[in-house]
C-alpha cells in the first residue's frame, strides 16, 4: 500500500517536473524564433541599404566621370545595308539647313533611293558635330555644321533610310596646318598645296591613322550605319615634280620593300595597304561595314595611277568598294570618245564590268562594287536621260547599287523612280 502510494506520488512530481521543463523550452524556442526573426529583418534592412548606397556611389561616379568630360555609353542602332542600296550624297552644311535636308529627305522617302550619305569631315578638315572626343578636341578640327546629328540620324531610320559617314581622309588642310610635321611636303620643307591650295596629310603618319579612326568611331556612336572613307590615296593634283613624303619615305625604309623609293608607284601601293590593314583592324568591333571611294580608273588601270590605288589591294579591306566613274572625269579618247562625259552608259559599263570581272578574279564577290554616278553638268548636261543611263549600265554590269553624286545637291529628281 504505501509503496504504491509513493509510486504515484512520484509520477506526479514527474509530471509537474516535465511540465516545467516544456514550458520552458516553450518560452526559449520562442525567444529564439523571435531573435532570429529579428536578426532576419535587420539582414534585410541592412542589404537594402548597402543596396541604396552603392547606387548612390554608382551615380556620383558617373557624375563625377561626366565632370570629367566622360559620358555613359549609350547603345546605339543601326539598321540593316539594303539590298539594293541607292544613295544620294549630302553636305554637313545642308545637313545642318533644317528645310533644306527635309526637302531632301522627302525626295528620298517618295523615290527609289534608300540611303544618304552625310559628310561628317569635308575636304576642309573640319569634324561637322560635336564628337565628345578628346583627340578630336585636342586637335581643334570641330566646326559643329550640324547642331542634331544624333536626332537625324534617328529620323533617317524612322523613315528606313540607311545612314553612310563619308569622312575625308588624307585631304586635311586644317590638320596639316597645325601638324605641319607630318603634311606632305615640297622639296624645300614647306607644305606643299594641291592645284586648289588645299594640303595633305603623309598616308604614312599614324598618328593621323589613329585620328581618323576617332572620328569615324564618334560617328558610328551618332548612329551610322556605315562609315565611308574618301581621299584615301597619295596627292595627284599639283606640281608632282616639287612633292616629298618624309614619313612614308622613312616607313618604307623601314619595311621589307626591296629598296624602293617613295617616288615609284609601287611603293605607294604598299603604304596605302598598310593603312587599310590597320583600318579594316581598328574599326572590327564597332559592328557597321567600311567602304572606300577610289578613283573611277582603278577599275580599268593595274598601275596604282600613281596614288597608290590598285583594286586588288583595296577590296579586301572594305566590306564596299565604291569608284567615281564619273564619266565627266575621264580623259578625252578613253575607249575612243572624244568628251566621254556624253557616253555615260559605254562608260560606266565598260569600267564597271572591268572591275566586276577583277574582283571575281580576286575570288571576292562582285557585290562590293557600289559605282558612283554623275548628277552634275560637266562636260555635258546631265538630265534624267544621261542618269538613267548610268543606272541601267550599272544593271548591265551585274551589279544592284549605285551612289548618286551632286556637290550642290540639287538632284535631277526626275531622273529616279519613284
Amino acid at each position: 500500500m504505501c509503496w504504491g502510494f509513493g509510486f504515484f506520488r512520484n509520477q506526479d512530481w514527474l509530471l509537474k517536473k516535465l511540465t516545467m521543463f516544456l514550458t520552458t523550452l516553450k518560452a526559449k524556442i520562442f525567444k529564439y524564433a523571435v531573435f532570429l526573426a529579428v536578426a532576419a529583418a535587420a539582414v534585410f534592412l541592412i542589404q537594402q541599404a548597402f543596396d541604396v548606397l552603392l547606387s548612390d556611389v554608382s551615380d556620383l561616379a558617373y557624375v563625377s566621370l561626366e565632370a570629367r568630360g566622360f559620358q555613359k555609353e549609350e547603345k546605339v542602332e543601326h539598321i540593316k545595308t539594303p539590298e539594293p542600296l541607292k544613295a544620294i550624297y549630302m553636305t554637313s552644311w545642308v545637313a545642318g539647313t533644317p528645310k533644306w535636308r527635309t526637302e531632301l529627305v522627302n525626295f528620298i522617302k517618295k523615290s527609289e533611293i534608300n540611303s544618304l550619305v552625310t559628310d561628317v569631315k569635308d575636304y576642309t578638315g573640319r569634324v561637322a558635330f560635336d564628337t565628345k572626343s578628346k583627340l578630336v578636341d585636342t586637335a581643334g578640327s570641330e566646326e559643329i555644321r550640324i547642331q542634331d546629328l544624333k536626332e537625324f540620324v534617328n529620323e533617317l531610320h524612322q523613315n528606313n533610310i540607311y545612314a553612310i559617314a563619308r569622312i575625308t581622309v588624307f585631304q586635311d588642310p586644317f590638320y596639316a596646318k597645325y601638324n605641319s610635321d607630318i603634311a606632305v611636303k615640297t622639296k624645300t620643307g614647306s607644305n606643299w598645296k594641291d592645284r586648289k591650295g588645299l594640303m595633305y596629310i603623309d598616308p604614312s603618319a599614324e598618328e593621323f591613322w589613329q585620328y581618323t579612326v576617332e572620328v569615324a568611331r564618334e560617328a558610328e556612336k551618332m548612329g551610322f550605319d556605315e562609315l565611308n572613307f574618301d581621299y584615301i590615296r597619295f596627292p595627284s593634283d599639283g606640281n608632282m615634280k616639287d612633292i616629298a613624303f618624309p614619313i612614308s619615305q622613312k616607313v618604307l625604309s623601314g619595311l621589307d620593300s626591296g629598296g624602293l623609293s617613295i617616288d615609284s608607284p609601287l611603293a605607294k601601293e604598299i603604304l596605302l595597304e598598310q593603312f587599310f590593314k590597320y583600318l579594316n583592324s581598328a574599326l572590327k568591333n564597332t559592328g557597321v561595314p567600311i567602304s572606300a571611294d577610289v578613283f573611277g580608273m582603278t577599275m580599268t588601270n593595274f598601275d596604282g595611277l600613281n596614288i597608290g590605288q590598285v583594286l586588288e589591294r583595296i577590296e579586301p579591306y572594305f566590306d564596299y568598294v565604291s569608284p567615281m566613274v564619273y564619266p565627266s572625269h575621264y580623259p578625252a579618247t578613253f575607249q575612243g570618245f572624244k568628251n566621254p562625259a556624253a557616253h555615260p552608259y559605254e562608260v560606266v559599263l565598260y569600267s564597271m564590268k572591268r572591275g566586276v570581272e577583277r574582283v571575281i578574279a580576286a575570288s571576292s564577290s562582285p557585290l562590293k562594287l557600289r559605282p558612283w554616278l554623275q548628277d552634275f553638268d560637266l562636260g555635258a548636261i546631265y538630265d534624267a536621260q544621261k542618269i538613267r543611263a548610268q543606272i541601267q549600265a550599272t544593271y548591265d554590269a551585274g551589279l544592284t547599287s549605285w551612289m548618286m553624286w551632286d556637290p550642290a545637291n540639287k538632284y535631277t529628281k526626275d531622273g529616279y523612280l519613284e
